[in-house]
């Protein structure tokens, strides 16, 4: 497949500083540790943004520059900036590598032409290295790959890149050999090129000294060489067609190949380095330059016709109608309320008015902000493909479209997980509890996998969200930057209910009092589906005995009485119903009693189907030294844990496994415990599974 060249379809406002054709717009993702952020502070340093070095470790990393990222030295929030690199704009998003905060990893690529993903030499393809892949393949965003830390003991550059090609599945090829093994690297020998670079730790890495490739390694550069052109030539015409003559083509014709490679997404060049130790920066940069695509490459921009809900194509460009997608929000102490947008066609100017197609209104843009990181720059105006922050929309959220009324689109949105753990929380004082529920009103409009409800049978607040990272992120948050203090409860886990078997329901809703009455009868049938298969609803209604302006009550009191569930009050998932038989009263029916039926008939059909409590099984993922192995993989089975996969490597032992989210509260305590410190471990949900039996019966005791 080769990209087609549309620069000559459309027109560049005069405002513009750098063509469209030079702009990138990458995301940088990895499992937590990789180096993300270490990388993104040197291309901060390398393209001028910033005069030295910021260091996670040491809480100087401009990226990271929320107060609870430097005290833990991880990313939270995905931070943006814009930099410069050989005439080409780069608007960079340095994303968290925490599953806690996997929802900034999906809204970001859901707006990104292109993503960075960072490995680490000696951990490889681990368990969030391959959920940022997955979301990065569902918004199809092309990926260069960057193996980092190659300084470290146990550094294997080729042991990552086979992971890469038979962990996720990637048409992975090397564009770059490491010179130098551990403590002894020192540069990188560029395959396309055929030169060795060296990289000066006394300049910080500036100079990159370029030579010829060590005699030694010859044939080794000559065999890569040779494995990029075949896997070339499996994607793209023009070089097989070199590759049939048996001609060795030249280094311009490898790099235009490999671009078109790469923007149709058919291959994931592989790059090396130590961010840390300011090696590899300088080509990876070129790499994006040379083989990202920009928003020009994304040329059809899909979306819906909010007026009649079919196919609509928008193309980028600075004189097409304005539309633009709103990927996150944020409470900034100094402006307000900040949403964050991706232009993707068309320009659009302070004071300007734009057009929601959610709620069918228009607002008036205030301000327009560049930012670079928490910091920002006052902008007049932003141009198609420009990645930038508004102030003044109130009735924006996550994923809505901004668009002009006159020419509107609605753009595809994003899909966040459900949260996974829940905590009751309480203001210390009365008087704070306006302010409480203020502040997390707040923090829900920025996070779309955080929820607060109120439990109406105790009356407490109830917070719930991804991990207990993420809850713990929160309630620091509410005390720091709203200055509320609150008390939360032990960690509670989001259930889910499921239908044993099939069943049915005959249900009829008569209320009389004088005048017109109620009345809604339903007969439906409920099927269990298979795990993730979601809630679906059939009218098989004939004869006219429910008429169809019914239905979707029915429907709407099914769904509603299956988010309160039966047994605990968790919602009841995967099944489907069947609207059967009913009947109807000409004066007393209306769409209410229907509702009611249908949601009085789905609870009675769910208690004669039985219910399941499913509970979240998470993946664990711990690197421990070996001599610990024994205790760690006993303390998973005593936790109702399952180990599906032992690696030793150099005494370290890495223990994939399976365990209940209820059973590791504390986990990351009791592993200190256990191996004086030595191990870490990551951890993501995987799927929803049937408690047992007795763990079934203690869970409703516990509620009664």
């Amino acid at each position: 497949m080769t990209p087609i060249d549309h620069s000559q379809e459309y027109k560049e406002s005069p405002g513009r500083v750098v063509p469209l054709a030079n702009v990138r717009n990458i995301g940088i993702m990895a499992h937590i540790d990789a180096g993300k952020t270490t990388v993104s502070e040197r291309i901060l340093f390398y393209t001028g943004v910033n005069y030295k070095l910021g260091e996670v470790h040491e809480g100087t990393a401009t990226m990271d520059w929320m107060i609870q990222e430097q005290e833990r030295g991880i990313t939270i929030t995905s931070a943006a900036t814009t930099c410069f690199w050989s005439d080409h704009r780069i608007n960079l998003i340095d994303t968290p590598g925490h599953v806690d905060f996997t929802a900034e990893v999906e809204r970001s690529l859901r707006v990104l032409d292109s993503a960075v993903a960072v490995f680490c030499s000696v951990g490889g393809v681990q368990p969030q290295s391959e959920t940022v892949w997955r979301q990065a393949k569902k918004y199809n965003v092309p990926t260069i790959a960057f193996v980092n830390k190659m300084d470290r003991t146990g550094a294997d550059f080729h042991s990552v890149l086979a992971q890469i090609r038979n962990k996720l599945g990637a048409n992975a090829v090397a564009l770059q050999l490491p010179i130098g093994e551990e403590a002894g690297f020192c540069g990188v020998i560029d395959v396309v090129e055929g030169k060795a670079k060296y990289f000066d730790e006394d300049d910080t890495g500036s100079k990159v000294r370029v030579a010829d490739i060590p005699d030694d390694r010859a044939d080794e550069v000559a065999e890569a060489k040779k494995r990029l052109i075949e896997c070339l030539a499996e994607v793209d015409d023009l070089t097989l067609g070199l590759f049939l003559e048996d001609k060795m083509p030249d280094t311009a014709f490898i790099k235009g190949a490999i671009r078109r490679a790469v923007v149709s997404g058919q291959v994931t060049p592989v790059l090396c380095g130590s961010a840390l130790k300011n090696k590899g920066i300088q080509p990876l940069l070129d790499a994006v330059v040379s083989f990202a695509p920009s928003p020009v490459d994304v040329w059809d921009v899909g979306g819906i016709d909010p007026k009649t809900e079919k196919p609509m194509i928008r193309h980028v460009g600075d004189y097409q109608p304005f539309s633009a997608l709103a990927f996150k929000i944020m409470a900034d102490p100094f402006v307000g309320k900040l949403t964050f947008f991706r232009v993707y066609s068309g320009t659009v100017s302070k004071g300007m008015a734009v057009y929601n197609p959610r709620t069918g209104k228009s607002e008036r843009l205030g301000r327009i902000l560049q930012m670079h990181a928490n910091y920002r720059e006052e902008r007049d105006a932003v141009f198609s493909g420009d990645i930038a922050a508004a102030v003044g929309l109130k009735n924006v959220t996550t994923g809505d479209t901004i668009c002009t009324q006159n020419n509107p689109i609605v753009l595809e949105s994003m899909q966040f997980p459900d949260p996974v753990i829940s905590v009751a929380v309480e203001p210390r004082t009365s008087s704070d509890r306006d302010k409480l529920y203020s502040a997390l009103g707040s923090l829900s409009e920025e996070d779309p996998t955080f929820s607060i409800r109120t439990d109406e049978e105790t009356g407490q607040t109830i917070i719930s969200g991804m991990g207990e990272l993420h809850l713990e992120i929160i309630t620091d948050r509410v005390l720091r930057e709203f200055k509320v203090e609150a008390s939360t409860g032990r960690p509670q886990v989001s259930y889910r209910e499921a239908l044993n078997q099939p069943a049915d329901a005959n249900t009829k809703f008569v209320r009389q009092s004088g005048g017109h009455g109620q009345y809604g009868h339903v007969i439906i049938r409920v099927t269990p589906k298979e795990r993730g298969a979601g809630i679906t609803v059939e009218n098989k209604v004939v004869g006219g005995n429910i008429p169809k302006e019914y239905i979707k009550p029915i429907e709407k009191g099914i769904r509603e009485a299956a988010k309160t569930g039966v047994l605990n009050g968790s919602a009841v998932v995967d099944f489907h119903v069947d609207i059967i038989d009913g009947s109807y009263h000409p004066v007393d029916s209306s769409e209410m009693a229907f509702k009611v039926a249908g949601s009085m008939a789905f609870k009675e059909a769910a208690k004669k189907a039985g219910i399941s409590i499913l509970e979240p099984i998470m993946d664990l993922d711990i690197t421990t030294p070996e001599e610990h192995m024994g205790d760690v993989i006993g303390d998973i089975t005593s936790r109702r844990g399952i180990v599906r996969e032992v690696d030793t490597q150099s005494k370290i032992t890495r223990v994939m496994a399976r365990a209940p989210l209820a059973e590791l509260f504390g986990y990351a305590t009791a592993l200190r415990s256990l191996t004086r410190g030595r191990a870490a471990y990551s951890m993501e949900p995987a799927f929803f599974e049937k408690v047992p039996v007795s763990i079934q019966k203690k869970i409703l005791q516990k509620e009664a």
